[in-house]
């Protein structure tokens, strides 16, 4: 399945459904997550200290607040990757597309997203046993990534 974001109308409806207005911090915050494709896996200080490059005053109580919001009304997803370090990536419009998998480094903490869903067969198992549908699963593995495993060969 394909993986499709958001559009804007459809997040002003979301909001809008749910009660909230499409504030300028609001739309600032998920300009982050919809312009780059490359900023995945953002803490909230990340986030700020791109605000603070775009010349933004929106401070860190306001992007928490409004993480934890787009994360409620389904826009982010929040992971935590075993560092104590929530980080927020924009989420899919289909909640049955599955999420791809995360390779963490457990020397320079990189996270690498890995497609591909190796764990359908097992989804069948579990529901063939057990009765249980699975929609979604996460998958963490942590490691040690190419350039850390070739920089410890240097040493060596």
């Amino acid at each position: 399945m394909e993986k499709k974001n958001y559009r804007r109308d459809e997040l002003r409806k979301k909001l809008s459904d749910g009660g909230y207005r499409m504030t300028p911090q609001r739309r600032t915050i998920l300009q982050i997550f919809t312009e780059d494709e490359s900023r995945r896996h953002l803490s909230a200080d990340d986030v700020l200290e791109i605000l603070r490059e775009k010349d933004s005053h929106i401070g860190i109580a306001t992007v928490y607040r409004n993480l934890e919001l787009l994360c409620k009304l389904g826009f982010l997803t929040d992971m935590e990757f075993g560092d104590g370090c929530t980080r927020y990536e924009l989420n899919t419009i289909n909640p049955e597309v599955h999420h791809h998998h995360h390779l963490i480094c457990l020397s320079c903490k990189k996270i690498t997203e890995f497609k591909g869903d190796l764990l359908e067969d097992l989804e069948k198992a579990i529901g063939r046993q057990s009765g249980f549908k699975v929609v979604n699963h996460e998958l963490k593995v942590f490691g040690y990534c190419k350039e850390c495993l070739e920089k410890n060969l240097d040493k060596n």
